[in-house]
């Protein structure tokens, strides 16, 4: 392999659109406390520390998985020889090693978010993957406390709670969809997902369920003055679309976790819009 590919093969490692996603979540966190304008080193100091930890976290996930990714992911960097298991090791290291750097500028709460976050993100594969729905929980935990971290990083968190409860429901719903994708080789590799425990049928159900729950859930930030009435324009297709993956993912799930991906996206833009025009007055 060349350096090139090695590169290339290093960057893929950290899924640069969760890295980005991630870190636009914690930013979203601070924006909605309301603390971006007189915090902009803190804000900067978490949005960064959040890719860099998302990166190091996929790094090491894929160290621990390489064998199910060569049944289910064999195009990825570490199965088709991009970069060594060691070397995804080391990187990921070094990338978690800036991340605690940073995060130790910030206020103790985000700090202690930080610190719990990076126990999870490396306990994760090893110890908790195979658990029938638990390892699909800390998973979506992570996703929602990026909300929580971006708004203890400007001292504010009250605003960020109900966006945190609102995507760790959407993701775990995407994370059982996943699973229910990946049932081949998880099979193969003798995890106990949540669909091998109680059945593909079973586990859908379980997804479904939830995201209606996160549906019913979703006006509560503007009920609660957290937004304008422009979340509530832009979140009811989020909320449609999340739906609609839903229903397709009994028939194909790699679809309808896709689908899931764009209404996540398209929810955090509604609430980016509505707290932006909250603040410059209201439609």
């Amino acid at each position: 392999m060349t350096a090139r590919e090695t590169i290339r093969g290093l960057l893929e490692l950290t899924r640069p659109v969760n890295v980005v996603a991630a870190s636009l979540l914690t930013f979203i966190g601070a924006f909605v406390a309301g603390g971006v304008t007189g915090n902009a080193e803190s804000v900067a100091a978490a949005v960064i520390a959040t890719g860099l930890a998302v990166g190091a976290g996929n790094a090491i996930n894929d160290y621990f998985d390489r064998e199910i990714d060569r049944i289910n992911r064999p195009e990825r960097a570490i199965p088709r020889g991009a970069v060594s298991p060691r070397g995804a090791l080391a990187f990921s290291v070094v990338l978690f090693a800036i991340a605690v750097v940073l995060a130790l500028t910030l206020p103790w709460l985000a700090i202690a978010i930080a610190a719990v976050n990076l126990v999870a993100l490396v306990a994760y594969t090893e110890f908790f993957k195979g658990l029938p729905g638990l390892g699909n929980a800390l998973v979506a935990y992570l996703v929602g406390s990026t909300f929580l971290f971006g708004a203890a990083a400007v001292g504010e968190v009250g605003p960020a709670v109900v966006l945190f409860l609102l995507a760790a429901i959407a993701t775990l719903t995407r994370e059982i969809v996943k699973d229910v994708e990946d049932l081949e080789g998880d099979r193969e590799e003798g995890l106990n997902t949540l669909p091998i425990a109680i059945g593909e049928g079973r586990a859908l159900w379980v997804a479904a369920g939830l995201l209606v729950v996160g549906v019913l859930a979703s006006p509560l930030p503007y009920l609660l003055g957290y937004f304008d009435l422009v979340y509530l324009v832009l979140v009811v297709p989020a909320d449609v679309i999340m739906l609609a993956a839903a229903v397709r993912s009994f028939d194909d799930p790699t679809t309808g976790q896709s689908w899931l991906k764009y209404g996540m996206f398209l929810a955090a833009l509604a609430f980016v819009l509505g707290r932006a025009a909250l603040e410059a007055g209201g439609l």
